[in-house]
């Protein structure tokens, strides 16, 4: 350690200002590699040659930047008559060499005048960046028009709403208020917006086992139809489409576990064994449909790729508008008939979109105890499950129904099992 602490710290940074300037100069020579030798100004050593001197005109006149100022206009000339040679000779010619190199530049003064974990953090953005320029090539195509807009609409109800909505309660019974309402939209949104992503830029498009899983992230509901509807028309694929149906019902229960932890800690310990089993006898009911005497599990329908908008602000509304619906009529159940009321309250509300109904009851200050919200919330998801087993057995085939009630009355019992043991 002393030994250490005896080298001088100009040698030092000096040494780490070569080693990162020579790092980005041999990245950019990776990937400039397959190109004719002409078409950059330079690879490993030009850039190590960049940043060292950057830090000799940094460290020339201490606190004085002039120099580096005047070396880095210089360097910028230059590099601005590189890169006009080049686009006339070659019209796709980019700046991302020219912005790697200034930045490089930059590296000496950097480690003089910021932290060291600073400017390791640049220096490994810049190398990831640079790696993965094939990568955002193949992303980029599969942007359509519509993308940015989607991205803005999630950050118009994330990042601008949601901060400036009023967290006073509208009325002091209840306990709700306008921030309550849009966190609300904005957790279930950003699900959606995640599930979205996920089968636009991730996973295999058309998979029809991954557009169960991933459906279920937004709607088990929705999808157990969607998929049920496709089963007369694919009968050869039946096994795939009630497989799928039975893991949107799986991840309905990894995102219920994901509201409950978001909105009440609490509640998520006293639930979260019931949920996880829940998710694992769900999952391994539809592998065990996918999987036994069934070769074929992996058929892909096109007519799952098409990306629809997650984000369309009628829905945000509707949302909103059944939110706010159910606050009142769960008060009025709660304070009129108590625990009963709302047991009744839920088995009613699983016929319908039960995220709006369960989200209000994870905030609610309701004068209910938590065994009372953990029945309550199961009970829902108990009816709700009953209505997937109607919807999905009304419009698929006589073979779908008997894998369909197999599976999800095993579903069903066990989950009325923790309703009676919570």
């Amino acid at each position: 350690m002393e030994l250490i602490n005896t080298i001088p710290k100009d040698l030092v940074t000096f040494l780490l200002v070569t080693v990162f300037s020579l790092l980005i100069g041999l990245s950019q020579k990776l990937l400039h590699s397959h190109k004719q030798s002409d078409h950059t100004f330079g690879t490993d050593r030009t850039f190590t040659f960049i940043g060292i001197l950057g830090y000799i005109l940094f460290r020339i006149l201490p606190g004085n930047p002039a120099l580096f100022i005047g070396g880095g206009l210089i360097l910028g000339l230059f590099l601005g008559i590189n890169y006009a040679f080049n686009i006339q000779r070659h019209e796709d010619h980019g700046m991302t060499t020219i912005v790697i190199a200034l930045i490089t530049y930059c590296i000496g003064p950097l480690l003089l005048t910021q932290p060291q974990w600073l400017v390791l953090l640049i220096l490994v953005t810049v190398l990831i960046l640079t790696e993965l320029k094939e990568s955002f090539d193949q992303i980029s195509h599969k942007f359509d028009k519509g993308e940015f807009l989607t991205l803005g609409k999630f950050l118009i109800i994330a990042g601008v709403i949601l901060p400036i909505v009023p967290n006073e309660p509208i009325f002091r019974d209840i306990g709700l208020t306008a921030y309550k309402i849009w966190l609300a939209v904005v957790v279930v949104s950003s699900i959606s917006y995640f599930s979205y992503l996920l089968k636009k830029f991730v996973f295999k498009e058309g998979s029809i086992v991954l557009a169960g899983i991933l459906g279920g992230l937004y709607s088990s509901t929705a999808t157990t139809i969607i998929l049920a509807r496709k089963i007369r028309k694919d009968p050869a694929s039946t096994r795939q489409y009630v497989a799928a149906i039975i893991f949107a019902t799986a991840m309905m229960y990894l995102r219920i576990l994901v509201l409950v932890l978001i909105f009440n800690a609490d509640l998520f310990r006293q639930v979260l064994l019931y949920f996880i089993i829940l998710f694992v006898v769900s999952s391994i009911a539809g592998l065990v449909i996918l999987f036994y005497h069934n070769k074929d599990y992996d058929t892909v329908n096109q007519e799952l790729t098409v990306d629809k908008n997650p984000l369309e602000f009628k829905v945000a509304i509707l949302f909103a508008f059944l939110f706010v619906a159910f606050t009142f009529l769960t008060w009025f159940v709660v304070d009129r008939f108590g625990r009963s009321g709302l047991n009744v309250l839920s088995f009613l509300v699983g016929l319908t979109d039960i995220d709006p109904f369960l989200i209000n009851l994870l905030q609610g200050k309701y004068k209910l105890g938590m065994d009372a919200v953990a029945v309550a919330m199961l009970q829902a998801i108990v009816s709700n499950n009953i209505l997937k087993l109607i919807y999905a057995s009304f419009f698929s085939t006589r073979r779908a129904r008997v894998y369909l009630i197999s599976c999800f009355v095993v579903i069903i019992l066990l989950n009325l099992f923790f309703v009676f043991i919570v």
